[in-house]
């Protein structure tokens, strides 16, 4: 069976070549050719025992390591020695420009990795919330709110970090609206921070606007009887 072939988990020739250097605990400024060669051509002869297709970038470097090791090896008089450069001059500093790139590549994969961790949502002005959700009661505004939900995050982070795994499955301000009335409906009035009951960023920021959505149309009040009481909110049925 023949098949498009990536050499085990290598991703080039350079790539295994510093497979094998650091297996074998060469230094990369003072490589054994003859010895690099030996496995290097190995491995390749192991593939196509297994009838693997070998890509040809892989035997392009196994000729260059033929050839290296030739001259490696033919008696050279002292003045040659001398005058001549050194054959492996060229393939190790194409293997360091090769690991710098390879360590960039994986530092670049941890940052991708990170970012999946984090949660965003495209900005929105909240001063479109602003008209209707300040006058709904005098004892709360929106900063009030604002500061109580900056209060309840940092709660929350000293008890626990919040999950900040991106699901597949979204949860949209509509979805999350429906959920508050049905609550409401059961309880009639409930702490604003009851209504945040799973902890992970994305369903606490759609809790958020949700309410604040809620609160510019009519559909709640959010009350406060005195300065530092629990924050309650209800069906207006005004």
């Amino acid at each position: 069976m023949n098949v498009d072939f990536t050499i085990d988990t290598f991703s080039g020739p350079l790539d295994l070549l510093l497979h094998l250097i650091k297996e074998n605990k060469m230094n990369i400024f003072d490589i054994k050719i003859e010895e690099i060669t030996n496995q290097y051509l190995s491995y390749i002869e192991k593939m196509e025992k297994m009838n693997l297709t070998i890509a040809s970038s892989y035997l392009v470097m196994a000729s260059e390591l033929i050839e290296m090791k030739s001259k490696l090896l033919l008696p050279r008089h002292e003045e040659e020695e001398e005058n001549e450069e050194d054959p492996r001059e060229n393939l190790v500093n194409r293997l360091l420009e090769y690991q710098q790139y390879k360590e960039i590549t994986e530092a670049l994969k941890e940052k991708e990795r990170e970012r999946r961790n984090i949660y965003t949502k495209p900005s929105e002005n909240l001063s479109n919330y602003v008209e209707k959700s300040i006058s709904i009661n005098t004892d709360v505004s929106l900063d009030d709110l604002m500061e109580a939900f900056e209060k309840f995050l940092l709660r929350q982070k000293e008890n626990r970090p919040l999950h900040t795994k991106v699901t597949t499955k979204e949860l949209s301000i509509k979805k999350r609206r429906s959920d508050i009335s049905q609550i409401l409906r059961r309880h009639h009035k409930i702490s604003f921070f009851k209504l945040f009951d799973v902890l992970t960023k994305e369903y606490i920021v759609v809790t958020f606007l949700a309410i604040l959505e809620m609160a510019k149309e009519g559909e709640i009040r959010i009350t406060q009887e005195n300065n530092f009481d629990e924050i309650m909110c209800e069906v207006n049925h005004e």
